[in-house]
Protein backbone atom coordinates (compact mmCIF):
# COMPACT_ATOMS: atom_id res chain seq x y z
CA UNK A 1 0.00 0.00 0.00
CA UNK A 2 1.50 3.44 -0.90
CA UNK A 3 -0.96 5.72 0.91
CA UNK A 4 -0.66 6.62 4.54
CA UNK A 5 1.36 4.64 6.85
CA UNK A 6 0.07 4.34 10.58
CA UNK A 7 2.06 3.23 13.42
CA UNK A 8 0.03 1.41 16.35
CA UNK A 9 2.98 -0.41 18.16
CA UNK A 10 3.75 0.26 21.64
CA UNK A 11 7.19 1.53 19.99
CA UNK A 12 8.29 3.43 18.12
CA UNK A 13 5.69 5.69 17.86
CA UNK A 14 5.25 8.42 15.92
CA UNK A 15 6.86 11.31 15.44
CA UNK A 16 5.18 15.30 15.86
CA UNK A 17 5.80 17.28 12.97
CA UNK A 18 7.85 19.59 15.31
CA UNK A 19 10.34 16.91 16.04
CA UNK A 20 10.53 15.64 12.03
CA UNK A 21 11.26 18.93 11.44
CA UNK A 22 14.55 19.05 13.41
CA UNK A 23 15.74 16.02 12.48
CA UNK A 24 15.83 17.88 9.31
CA UNK A 25 17.86 20.39 10.31
CA UNK A 26 22.14 20.40 9.20
CA UNK A 27 24.11 18.19 11.68
CA UNK A 28 25.79 19.67 14.08
CA UNK A 29 29.11 19.18 16.28
CA UNK A 30 28.90 17.42 19.69
CA UNK A 31 31.57 20.09 20.95
CA UNK A 32 30.46 23.39 18.62
CA UNK A 33 28.76 26.15 20.50
CA UNK A 34 25.48 25.23 18.94
CA UNK A 35 24.85 21.67 20.52
CA UNK A 36 25.96 22.77 24.12
CA UNK A 37 22.90 24.86 24.89
CA UNK A 38 20.72 22.22 23.58
CA UNK A 39 22.48 19.40 25.45
CA UNK A 40 22.27 21.42 28.80
CA UNK A 41 18.41 21.90 28.05
CA UNK A 42 18.11 18.54 26.64
CA UNK A 43 19.37 16.92 29.90
CA UNK A 44 17.64 19.95 32.27
CA UNK A 45 13.60 18.58 30.90
CA UNK A 46 14.98 14.99 31.32
CA UNK A 47 15.13 15.51 34.93
CA UNK A 48 11.99 17.58 34.76
CA UNK A 49 10.31 14.57 33.35
CA UNK A 50 11.53 12.02 35.05
CA UNK A 51 10.58 14.05 38.35
CA UNK A 52 14.08 13.73 40.00
CA UNK A 53 17.29 16.28 40.95
CA UNK A 54 19.68 13.32 39.92
CA UNK A 55 21.25 12.80 36.79
CA UNK A 56 19.96 11.76 33.95
CA UNK A 57 22.75 9.89 31.69
CA UNK A 58 21.99 9.75 28.22
CA UNK A 59 23.50 7.21 25.97
CA UNK A 60 23.44 6.37 22.45
CA UNK A 61 21.69 3.45 22.19
CA UNK A 62 18.03 1.33 22.47
CA UNK A 63 16.48 1.04 25.79
CA UNK A 64 17.76 -1.83 26.37
CA UNK A 65 21.26 -0.39 26.53
CA UNK A 66 20.22 1.40 29.36
CA UNK A 67 19.32 -1.51 30.94
CA UNK A 68 22.88 -2.46 30.22
CA UNK A 69 24.17 -0.02 31.82
CA UNK A 70 22.08 -0.93 35.43
CA UNK A 71 23.83 -4.55 34.58
CA UNK A 72 27.08 -3.81 34.14
CA UNK A 73 27.19 -0.96 37.20
CA UNK A 74 25.37 -2.69 39.54
CA UNK A 75 25.81 -6.50 39.66
CA UNK A 76 28.49 -7.95 39.39
CA UNK A 77 29.66 -11.71 41.12
CA UNK A 78 28.13 -12.15 44.37
CA UNK A 79 25.75 -9.29 43.94
CA UNK A 80 22.40 -10.58 45.04
CA UNK A 81 19.43 -9.51 42.58
CA UNK A 82 15.33 -10.23 43.02
CA UNK A 83 13.48 -9.53 39.26
CA UNK A 84 10.02 -9.31 39.45
CA UNK A 85 8.80 -10.74 36.55
CA UNK A 86 5.58 -10.97 34.60
CA UNK A 87 6.08 -10.86 30.74
CA UNK A 88 8.70 -10.61 28.13
CA UNK A 89 10.77 -7.47 29.40
CA UNK A 90 10.59 -9.01 33.40
CA UNK A 91 12.29 -11.71 31.68
CA UNK A 92 14.93 -9.54 30.15
CA UNK A 93 16.08 -8.05 33.19
CA UNK A 94 16.95 -11.61 34.42
CA UNK A 95 19.12 -12.10 31.56
CA UNK A 96 20.40 -8.55 31.82
CA UNK A 97 21.38 -9.37 35.71
CA UNK A 98 22.52 -13.14 35.36
CA UNK A 99 24.64 -12.16 32.33
CA UNK A 100 26.73 -9.56 34.48
CA UNK A 101 27.28 -12.42 37.55
CA UNK A 102 24.27 -11.66 39.86
CA UNK A 103 22.93 -13.84 41.55
CA UNK A 104 19.21 -14.00 40.26
CA UNK A 105 16.39 -14.21 42.58
CA UNK A 106 13.26 -14.75 40.09
CA UNK A 107 10.11 -13.95 40.83
CA UNK A 108 8.22 -15.17 38.53
CA UNK A 109 4.24 -14.14 37.64
CA UNK A 110 2.22 -15.72 34.61
CA UNK A 111 2.25 -13.18 31.72
CA UNK A 112 -0.83 -10.51 32.22
CA UNK A 113 -0.56 -11.10 36.03
CA UNK A 114 0.45 -7.46 38.19
CA UNK A 115 3.41 -8.33 40.44
CA UNK A 116 2.09 -7.83 44.16
CA UNK A 117 3.68 -5.61 46.56
CA UNK A 118 3.19 -8.02 49.73
CA UNK A 119 4.86 -10.97 47.23
CA UNK A 120 8.24 -8.78 46.96
CA UNK A 121 8.03 -7.90 50.63
CA UNK A 122 7.71 -11.57 51.93
CA UNK A 123 9.85 -13.08 49.51
CA UNK A 124 12.99 -10.21 50.35
CA UNK A 125 12.03 -11.61 54.21
CA UNK A 126 12.77 -15.12 53.43
CA UNK A 127 16.07 -14.30 51.58
CA UNK A 128 17.21 -11.98 53.95
CA UNK A 129 17.16 -8.93 51.71
CA UNK A 130 19.07 -8.15 47.98
CA UNK A 131 21.47 -5.75 46.81
CA UNK A 132 19.00 -4.71 43.82
CA UNK A 133 15.12 -5.35 42.92
CA UNK A 134 14.50 -5.07 39.61
CA UNK A 135 11.44 -4.06 38.16
CA UNK A 136 9.30 -3.23 35.34
CA UNK A 137 6.56 -0.65 34.90
CA UNK A 138 5.04 -1.00 32.09
CA UNK A 139 5.50 -4.61 30.74
CA UNK A 140 4.15 -3.90 27.13
CA UNK A 141 3.80 -7.41 26.25
CA UNK A 142 1.11 -7.93 28.57
CA UNK A 143 -0.51 -4.51 28.71
CA UNK A 144 0.30 -4.34 32.05
CA UNK A 145 1.76 -1.23 34.51
CA UNK A 146 2.32 -2.78 37.66
CA UNK A 147 1.62 -0.17 40.70
CA UNK A 148 5.06 0.95 41.24
CA UNK A 149 4.94 2.82 43.84
CA UNK A 150 4.39 -0.29 47.13
CA UNK A 151 6.87 -2.41 44.54
CA UNK A 152 9.47 0.25 45.29
CA UNK A 153 8.32 1.04 49.04
CA UNK A 154 8.74 -2.88 49.72
CA UNK A 155 12.22 -3.29 48.17
CA UNK A 156 13.66 -0.38 49.65
CA UNK A 157 12.22 -1.05 53.35
CA UNK A 158 14.55 -4.02 52.42
CA UNK A 159 17.68 -1.95 51.77
CA UNK A 160 17.92 -2.99 48.39
CA UNK A 161 18.60 -0.98 45.44
CA UNK A 162 15.21 -0.16 42.59
CA UNK A 163 16.05 -0.63 39.33
CA UNK A 164 13.03 0.43 36.84
CA UNK A 165 12.28 -0.65 33.27
CA UNK A 166 10.21 2.37 32.48
CA UNK A 167 10.99 2.51 28.52
CA UNK A 168 7.54 2.61 27.73
CA UNK A 169 5.73 4.35 30.71
CA UNK A 170 7.94 7.30 31.02
CA UNK A 171 5.77 9.84 29.98
CA UNK A 172 2.72 8.08 29.62
CA UNK A 173 2.06 7.64 33.00
CA UNK A 174 2.47 8.92 36.61
CA UNK A 175 6.33 8.16 37.65
CA UNK A 176 8.08 9.70 40.56
CA UNK A 177 11.63 9.25 40.60
CA UNK A 178 12.87 10.73 44.03
CA UNK A 179 9.81 10.72 45.52
CA UNK A 180 8.59 7.05 44.99
CA UNK A 181 12.76 6.14 45.72
CA UNK A 182 13.45 4.70 42.60
CA UNK A 183 17.69 4.53 41.97
CA UNK A 184 17.92 3.64 38.45
CA UNK A 185 15.21 4.47 36.05
CA UNK A 186 15.62 3.82 32.04
CA UNK A 187 13.92 4.30 29.19
CA UNK A 188 14.59 5.19 25.55
CA UNK A 189 13.50 7.81 23.27
CA UNK A 190 11.05 6.14 20.81
CA UNK A 191 8.13 5.81 23.12
CA UNK A 192 6.52 8.22 24.89
CA UNK A 193 8.86 10.52 24.61
CA UNK A 194 8.22 10.89 20.61
CA UNK A 195 11.58 10.80 19.01
CA UNK A 196 12.90 7.89 16.71
CA UNK A 197 14.40 5.61 17.99
CA UNK A 198 18.18 6.02 19.08
CA UNK A 199 18.42 7.68 22.29
CA UNK A 200 19.02 5.42 25.71
CA UNK A 201 18.63 7.00 29.01
CA UNK A 202 19.08 6.51 33.08
CA UNK A 203 18.28 8.44 35.84
CA UNK A 204 20.89 7.25 38.42
CA UNK A 205 20.02 8.23 41.94
CA UNK A 206 23.20 9.23 44.38
CA UNK A 207 23.20 5.82 46.46
CA UNK A 208 23.44 3.43 43.15
CA UNK A 209 26.29 5.89 42.04
CA UNK A 210 27.94 4.90 45.39
CA UNK A 211 27.10 1.46 44.66
CA UNK A 212 28.47 1.29 41.53
CA UNK A 213 31.22 -1.51 40.23
CA UNK A 214 33.92 0.52 38.51
CA UNK A 215 35.81 -0.82 35.45
CA UNK A 216 33.61 -3.06 34.39
CA UNK A 217 32.35 -1.22 31.41
CA UNK A 218 33.93 1.19 28.84
CA UNK A 219 30.87 2.81 26.71
CA UNK A 220 28.13 2.03 29.75
CA UNK A 221 30.28 3.13 32.58
CA UNK A 222 28.44 5.64 34.58
CA UNK A 223 31.14 7.26 36.66
CA UNK A 224 32.59 8.38 32.72
CA UNK A 225 28.97 9.54 31.08
CA UNK A 226 28.16 11.78 34.47
CA UNK A 227 31.23 13.59 34.59
CA UNK A 228 31.15 14.54 30.88
CA UNK A 229 27.84 15.14 30.85
CA UNK A 230 28.81 18.19 33.81
CA UNK A 231 30.82 19.47 31.14
CA UNK A 232 28.13 19.60 28.71
CA UNK A 233 30.05 17.28 26.88
CA UNK A 234 29.51 13.47 26.14
CA UNK A 235 32.36 10.80 26.53
CA UNK A 236 31.62 9.73 23.32
CA UNK A 237 30.18 10.88 20.21
CA UNK A 238 26.41 11.17 20.84
CA UNK A 239 23.65 10.94 18.28
CA UNK A 240 23.31 14.75 18.08
CA UNK A 241 20.32 14.87 15.48
CA UNK A 242 18.48 12.77 17.83
CA UNK A 243 19.19 14.64 20.61
CA UNK A 244 17.78 18.11 19.08
CA UNK A 245 14.82 16.50 18.24
CA UNK A 246 13.81 15.05 21.80
CA UNK A 247 15.23 18.22 22.66
CA UNK A 248 11.70 19.42 21.00
CA UNK A 249 10.03 16.40 21.63
CA UNK A 250 10.06 16.85 25.79
CA UNK A 251 9.33 20.71 25.15
CA UNK A 252 6.06 19.34 23.69
CA UNK A 253 5.45 17.40 26.72
CA UNK A 254 6.31 19.89 29.28
CA UNK A 255 4.15 22.50 27.36
CA UNK A 256 1.33 20.19 27.83
CA UNK A 257 1.78 19.29 31.23
CA UNK A 258 2.77 16.14 32.30
CA UNK A 259 -0.38 15.65 34.19
CA UNK A 260 -2.37 17.20 30.98
CA UNK A 261 -0.19 14.30 29.34
CA UNK A 262 -1.34 11.35 31.78
CA UNK A 263 -4.85 12.18 31.72
CA UNK A 264 -4.78 11.75 27.80
CA UNK A 265 -2.81 8.67 28.13
CA UNK A 266 -5.52 7.48 30.61
CA UNK A 267 -8.78 9.02 28.49
CA UNK A 268 -6.79 7.01 24.94
CA UNK A 269 -6.63 3.54 27.21
CA UNK A 270 -10.28 4.19 28.15
CA UNK A 271 -11.36 4.67 24.60
CA UNK A 272 -9.49 1.88 23.21
CA UNK A 273 -10.64 -0.94 25.47
CA UNK A 274 -14.33 0.54 25.29
CA UNK A 275 -14.36 0.11 21.46
CA UNK A 276 -12.78 -3.62 21.57
CA UNK A 277 -14.90 -4.22 24.50
CA UNK A 278 -17.85 -3.00 22.36
CA UNK A 279 -17.10 -5.44 19.80
CA UNK A 280 -17.28 -8.20 21.53
CA UNK A 281 -13.29 -9.10 21.96
CA UNK A 282 -11.91 -10.25 25.34
CA UNK A 283 -9.03 -7.89 26.90
CA UNK A 284 -6.34 -9.47 28.15
CA UNK A 285 -4.43 -6.36 29.50
CA UNK A 286 -6.54 -5.53 32.31
CA UNK A 287 -9.13 -3.42 32.45
CA UNK A 288 -8.22 -0.36 34.87
CA UNK A 289 -6.96 3.14 34.25
CA UNK A 290 -3.60 1.94 34.66
CA UNK A 291 -3.37 0.30 31.19
CA UNK A 292 -2.90 3.80 29.14
CA UNK A 293 0.15 2.45 27.09
CA UNK A 294 -1.01 -0.26 25.40
CA UNK A 295 -3.77 -2.53 24.44
CA UNK A 296 -3.63 -6.29 24.71
CA UNK A 297 -6.80 -7.91 22.83
CA UNK A 298 -7.60 -11.60 22.74
CA UNK A 299 -7.65 -12.68 18.96
CA UNK A 300 -11.57 -14.20 18.75
CA UNK A 301 -11.56 -18.20 17.96
CA UNK A 302 -10.31 -19.65 14.82
CA UNK A 303 -8.33 -16.19 14.23
CA UNK A 304 -4.77 -16.29 14.32
CA UNK A 305 -3.23 -12.67 15.52
CA UNK A 306 -0.28 -12.23 13.46
CA UNK A 307 -2.81 -12.66 10.40
CA UNK A 308 -4.57 -9.74 12.05
CA UNK A 309 -1.53 -7.81 12.18
CA UNK A 310 -0.80 -9.09 8.52
CA UNK A 311 -4.55 -7.57 6.94
CA UNK A 312 -3.82 -4.40 8.69
CA UNK A 313 -0.61 -3.72 7.87
CA UNK A 314 -1.53 -4.67 3.95
CA UNK A 315 -5.19 -3.43 3.44
CA UNK A 316 -4.60 -0.14 5.46
CA UNK A 317 -0.97 0.81 6.18
CA UNK A 318 -1.83 -0.09 9.54
CA UNK A 319 1.09 -1.51 12.00
CA UNK A 320 -0.08 -2.53 15.40
CA UNK A 321 1.82 -5.47 17.29
CA UNK A 322 1.25 -9.54 17.59
CA UNK A 323 1.57 -11.44 20.98
CA UNK A 324 5.13 -12.01 22.04
CA UNK A 325 6.75 -15.55 23.61
CA UNK A 326 3.47 -17.68 24.97
CA UNK A 327 0.92 -15.03 23.45
CA UNK A 328 2.21 -15.27 20.27
CA UNK A 329 -0.80 -15.94 17.75
CA UNK A 330 -3.11 -15.51 20.22
CA UNK A 331 -3.15 -11.27 21.15
CA UNK A 332 -3.09 -8.56 19.32
CA UNK A 333 -1.60 -5.19 20.82
CA UNK A 334 -2.69 -1.70 20.06
CA UNK A 335 -0.10 1.34 21.27
CA UNK A 336 -1.25 4.83 22.53
CA UNK A 337 1.84 6.04 23.82
CA UNK A 338 2.76 9.16 22.83
CA UNK A 339 1.90 11.55 19.38
CA UNK A 340 -2.16 10.08 19.65
CA UNK A 341 -5.38 11.37 20.11
CA UNK A 342 -8.92 9.80 20.31
CA UNK A 343 -9.53 9.84 16.44
CA UNK A 344 -6.32 7.75 15.77
CA UNK A 345 -7.68 5.15 18.46
CA UNK A 346 -11.29 5.40 16.47
CA UNK A 347 -9.48 4.83 13.28
CA UNK A 348 -7.69 1.65 14.26
CA UNK A 349 -10.99 0.18 15.85
CA UNK A 350 -12.43 0.77 12.63
CA UNK A 351 -9.71 -1.43 11.15
CA UNK A 352 -9.49 -4.34 13.22
CA UNK A 353 -13.49 -4.68 12.81
CA UNK A 354 -13.38 -4.99 9.18
CA UNK A 355 -10.96 -6.96 8.97
CA UNK A 356 -11.93 -9.08 11.64
CA UNK A 357 -15.13 -9.06 10.05
CA UNK A 358 -13.91 -10.68 6.62
CA UNK A 359 -11.98 -13.25 8.78
CA UNK A 360 -15.52 -14.60 10.06
CA UNK A 361 -14.91 -13.77 13.36
CA UNK A 362 -18.40 -13.12 15.32
CA UNK A 363 -18.34 -9.40 16.64
CA UNK A 364 -20.53 -6.30 17.09
CA UNK A 365 -20.41 -4.48 13.85
CA UNK A 366 -20.73 -0.68 14.24
CA UNK A 367 -20.76 -0.32 17.64
CA UNK A 368 -16.46 0.19 18.42
CA UNK A 369 -16.14 3.74 17.48
CA UNK A 370 -19.14 5.12 19.03
CA UNK A 371 -18.38 3.40 22.59
CA UNK A 372 -14.79 4.94 21.86
CA UNK A 373 -15.76 7.85 21.80
CA UNK A 374 -18.09 7.95 24.23
CA UNK A 375 -15.63 6.62 26.53
CA UNK A 376 -12.78 9.11 25.87
CA UNK A 377 -15.29 11.98 26.55
CA UNK A 378 -16.73 10.46 29.42
CA UNK A 379 -12.96 10.21 30.88
CA UNK A 380 -13.09 13.77 30.89
CA UNK A 381 -15.27 15.01 32.88
CA UNK A 382 -14.77 11.97 35.57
Amino acid sequence: MAGRRYLFTPGPTPVPPQVLAALAEPVIHHRGADFRPVYERCLARLREVCRTDSDVLLFTGSGTAAMESVGVNLCAEGTRAIVVSAGNFGQRWEQIAAVHGAEVEAMRYEWGESPRPDDLAARLAELGGADVVFLTHSETSTGVVADLQPLAAAAKEAGALVAVDAVSSLGAVPLETDAWGLDALVSGSQKALMTPPGLALCAVSPQALAARKPGRSFYLDWERTQKAQAKLDAAFTPATSLIVALDVALGLLLDEGLEAVFERHVRLGRACRAGAKAMGLELFSPDDDRSAVVTAIRSPDGVESGAVVSALRERFGMTIADGQGPLKGKVFRIGHIGWFDVFDITTVLAAVELVLAEFGADIERGTAVTAALEAFEHAAVA
